[in-house]
């Protein structure tokens, strides 16, 4: 992509600059590039160590002004960064000396004087140049941001984003980090008069190209592209007295929202962490209240109704497939025509009795991530749910899976059982029809297909997208995608992965 994008803003003081370095972290990640320019004292070093430590999470973390050592890394959580000041290079081939020519892939690189190697800064780059302004006061600055090549469309969004905030009121308030996901979605706290409020950043992106019967991955298997499910569904929960967040203020077709904030109290503690067994049951407690409901299948948008989507086979096939085109190379395992036409083929046949199901709302990644403690609210209302922009129309067993066997904490397997019970258990009491046989059996399905697809998603995140810390997950899915193969409807599948599906390292 060609061209460049522009725009310049005032800055009081020192906060308005931290507040602005902050907008330009949400929209950044590993392999960009910003520079700050501009005179000596022009506030270039204060700039940069605003933007690490709002990443950080840390506004007392000593950043020091790199112009002796050149550069100075930072293992920040959301990514590395590199912090390098050029002032003192002469010529652009000590770039190499410091670890800046070619600059690096996985990192934030984030330079100040430019200048003084410009032949050497890419042709994607986000520039800041800073400038005094006295009329203004002592401490003001001017900062003109610019978007090079790829860069501009960050630029622009950046636009957008602090116009979105001055119109809700929250211009003036403090920004504070978030960790992110495995999607394209960031987040950061507003926290105003000592109260604090979510600011969702979350542009519309398919997940991958069209390969999939001329579909994106997003679009094949009913992923959320943009933030009108997240936006529609919120109503939905919150209409029928369920805590997801309140949208306080919405761009739907920028991708911008405030919501409320539910706090960070989890579901999970300790060192390894392990599931707080009371809130657990809670939130099954909660599964079973909200699968004993009967669920509309559209819901009202500001501009348009929206049509849940309906989680059937062929999407779940493409799912599991994720397996053979990801995971088993990941692995060094065969991945031929033949092999992988006998695992859809089988899969074919397991899923295709699963539309006799009644579907029901599905939130797809109800886990411990995405769960919040709300302990001043009451019995089920004290599950706060976020990360619900995925949800389809398909089988309750789904989002019971997602809880009793967590991707990301070990849920011991006498704890399994006992809350599959309590669900049963709760699930008879109001539904005489309910039939425990035929749950159990599709409990099981959809434990393998989930985990399947999970060993397959984070093998992709790591091979496709650079993030190998999701590997350390994959021992884990593989002990409950064990679990779900001894149920005795499942005994192909199980000989099957064991004759071509190698365990994760």
């Amino acid at each position: 992509m060609s061209g460049s994008a522009t725009f310049s803003v005032a800055l009081a003081n020192e906060t308005a600059t931290a507040r602005l370095m902050a907008e330009i972290a949400l929209l950044i990640g590993p392999g960009d590039v910003v520079t700050l320019s501009g005179d000596l004292g022009a506030g270039k070093t204060s700039a940069a160590r605003a933007m690490i430590r709002y990443l950080a999470g840390d506004d007392d973390l000593e950043v020091p002004s790199p112009t002796f050592t050149l550069v100075q890394s930072y293992e920040l959580p959301p990514f590395p960064l590199l912090h390098a000041d050029l002032y003192r290079v002469n010529d652009p081939s000590e770039l190499e000396e410091i670890g800046l020519s070619p600059l690096p892939d996985g990192a934030v690189a984030l330079i100040e004087w430019p200048e003084r190697a410009p032949g050497a800064m890419p042709s994607d780059r986000i520039d800041i140049a800073l400038s005094h302004r006295p009329a203004l006061g002592s401490m003001a600055r001017a900062a003109e941001i610019t978007g090079h090549g790829a860069a501009a469309a960050r630029v622009e969004r950046l636009a957008a984003l602090r116009s979105f905030i001055e119109m809700s009121g929250y211009a003036d308030a403090d920004r504070r980090h978030m960790p992110g996901d495995a999607s394209t979605r960031s987040y950061a706290r507003l926290v105003k008069d000592g109260a604090s409020l979510i600011l969702m950043n979350a542009p519309r992106r398919p997940d991958g190209p069209a390969l999939y019967g001329g579909k994106s991955y997003s679009a094949a298997v009913h992923l959320a592209e943009d933030v009108r499910p997240f936006v529609a569904i919120a109503g939905g929960l919150r209409a029928r007295g369920f805590s997801a967040p309140a949208i306080h203020y919405a761009d739907l077709d920028s991708g911008f929202l405030i919501t409320e904030d539910l706090g960070a109290s989890g579901f999970i503690s300790g060192t390894p962490p392990a599931p707080i067994a009371e809130r657990y049951q809670a939130a099954a407690d909660m599964l079973a209240a909200l699968h004993g409901q009967t669920l509309p299948d559209t819901l009202p948008l500001p501009d348009e109704d929206y049509a849940i989507p309906v989680f059937d086979p062929a999407a779940m096939l493409i799912e599991v497939g994720l397996m053979p085109e990801w995971y088993l190379p990941d692995r060094g395992a065969s991945a031929s025509d033949a092999l992988r036409g006998e695992f859809i083929a089988m899969w074919r046949r397991l899923l295709g009795g699963l539309t006799d199901e009644a579907p029901t709302w599905v939130l797809r990644d109800f886990h411990s991530p995405n769960l919040i403690w709300l302990e001043q609210r009451s019995e089920i209302a004290r599950v706060g749910v976020i990360d619900f922009q995925d949800t389809v129309l398909g089988p309750a067993a789904y989002d019971l899976v997602s809880l009793l066997q967590d991707a990301r904490v070990d849920v011991p397997e006498a704890l399994e059982l006992a809350l599959f019970g309590r669900y049963i258990k709760t699930r008879r009491a109001a539904e005489p029809g309910f039939d425990p046989v035929a749950f159990a059996r599709l409990y099981a399905v959809m434990s393998a297909q989930r985990n399947t697809r999970l060993l397959g998603t984070f093998a992709r995140l790591n091979r496709r997208d650079g993030k190998p810390q999701y590997l350390r997950h994959q021992p884990r899915i593989w002990t409950y995608l064990g679990r779900s193969l001894a149920h005795p409807s499942l005994a192909e599948v199980r000989a099957w992965y064991q004759a071509n599906v190698p365990a994760p390292l």
